[in-house]
């Protein structure tokens, strides 16, 4: 009964969340600022993990080709498909569910146990619009920026891995980037991350928005956030490959 209480909590809180911002400028602000700390700070650590992994995605690809009748341009046909349609926007958004997901809910629930929020709320502030609804935004449109940049630092670090250790020509690579390229394959990673930034950003705001206690609340929360929006995260990855590749 818990879960479908949950649920019931989720929507009502979303019912004020996408209300109509009282101060328009004062949103654009906070939405910026959220661009700033949610998605321009996790940069470095995408495009480390994203380079390594494409590295690896190659490397074993190009180790498993033990026939002549396999082409090497295979390596880099695989490594794309693979980087493009779970990679990115899969795993990495599973990452910055750890990262964003447990900075918002914490950073919400520490104002919810210090009554900033109920001081928001005294003052005649929609609180959940405020606090939540600049993150839903700035994660919806600056995690596809991410990811993009993912797609191209793993297919950038598989290059490099073959040119590296000489086990694929850079032409041989290159052209099995380019085989049977469908752009649609990019439109339906976009689409996945925006759906999963969206459950990445409303989750960790309900968990942070909902804490009651003290420091070890806080971190329930942030915990909480991470392992729903994980779980949500590889639901809706089977619910949108279904209908989009189907």
């Amino acid at each position: 009964m818990k879960v479908f209480t949950d649920i019931g909590e989720y929507l009502i809180l979303m019912r004020k969340v996408f209300s109509k911002p009282q101060k328009r400028i004062i949103f654009w602000e906070r939405m910026l600022n959220e661009i700033q700390g949610l998605g321009i700070e996790s940069i470095g650590i995408v495009a480390f993990i994203s380079a390594f992994m494409g590295a690896v995605v190659a490397i074993q690809t190009a180790y498993n080709i033990d026939s002549p009748w396999i082409p090497l341009s295979m390596v880099g046909f695989t490594t794309r498909q693979s980087v493009v349609l779970e990679f990115s926007p899969t795993v990495i958004s599973l990452i910055l569910a750890g990262k964003v997901g447990s900075r918002i809910a914490s950073e919400i629930g520490t104002m919810r146990v210090t009554e900033q929020i109920d001081a928001l709320e005294i003052m005649g502030v929609n609180s959940a619009n405020y606090l939540i609804f600049p993150k839903v935004v700035a994660s919806m449109l600056i995690n596809p920026v991410l990811i993009v940049l993912s797609m191209w630092m793993g297919i950038l670090g598989g290059w490099m891995a073959m040119v590296s250790f000489g086990l694929v020509s850079s032409n041989d690579y290159v052209d099995g980037l380019r085989v049977d390229f469908e752009g649609y394959t990019v439109f339906y990673a976009i689409t996945k991350t925006i759906v999963f930034a969206y459950i990445i950003s409303t989750v960790s705001g309900f968990y942070g928005y909902r804490t009651s206690g003290g420091a070890l609340e806080v971190g329930q929360a942030s915990t909480k956030a991470v392992v729903v929006s994980s779980i949500m995260i590889i639901l809706f990855n089977l619910i949108l490959t279904q209908l989009l590749l189907t």
